[in-house]
């Protein structure tokens, strides 16, 4: 059983960890059909593993050096390489609003990520007051860290820049999503409040 088997099985087999990731932490893994069917650019097949409530998906690639990447795509056409295993991105997906950090990246500058994490990181404790308890309770339960968020950004804007050429995300007609990487660097009505 790989380490990523291995998660998904703690996931699947305890309902509380299912539930915060879920509802927290917008991943389902009771979620895992995406519509299209996506591979990688390379022809490589990605295996779903878990869904998100705007219709994006998570997917596994290829095991490569005992490890198997983590690969999202939304519904919008974006996709790339968030992590280069499942603990690393879970602990991107509980740790961080890794998406919107993405989107107001100012086109991958890791400075502006950096800025877009302390803002949505305030925006989010406004709207959950026990988010740091519940990242808490599921990294304990995976056996995951909490790790710093300057840090994640680092890590996620290090691996979103790896998606091309090999974790470029293509639906069945061998179109390409968009890189992960949004151009803005804040919200463009009324910017970070």
């Amino acid at each position: 059983m790989t380490s990523s088997d291995h998660l998904l099985d703690l996931i699947r087999n305890t309902p509380e960890i299912d539930l915060l990731l879920r509802t927290s932490f917008s991943f389902d893994i009771s979620r895992k059909y995406h519509g299209d069917e996506l591979r990688l650019a390379s022809g490589a097949p990605l295996e779903p593993i878990a869904g998100e409530s705007a219709g994006g998906a998570y997917f596994l690639c290829a095991e490569q050096d005992g490890r198997r990447p983590v690969v999202f795509a939304s519904s919008e056409g974006e996709g790339g390489l968030i992590a280069d295993d499942l603990a690393g991105g879970l602990e991107i997906i509980i740790g961080l609003a890794w998406q919107d950090c993405l989107g107001f990246s100012g086109g991958g500058d890791v400075a502006v990520m950096q800025v877009s994490a302390q803002h949505l990181e305030r925006s989010l404790a406004r709207h959950n007051p026990e988010l740091t308890e519940e990242r808490a309770r599921v990294a304990s339960a995976l056996s995951l860290r909490v790790v710093p968020i300057a840090d994640l950004v680092v890590r996620l804007q290090d691996a979103a820049s790896r998606t091309e050429p090999d974790y470029v995300v293509t639906a069945e007609d061998g179109q390409a999503y968009d890189p992960p990487f949004g151009e803005f660097s804040e919200p463009r009505h009324g910017g970070w409040r």
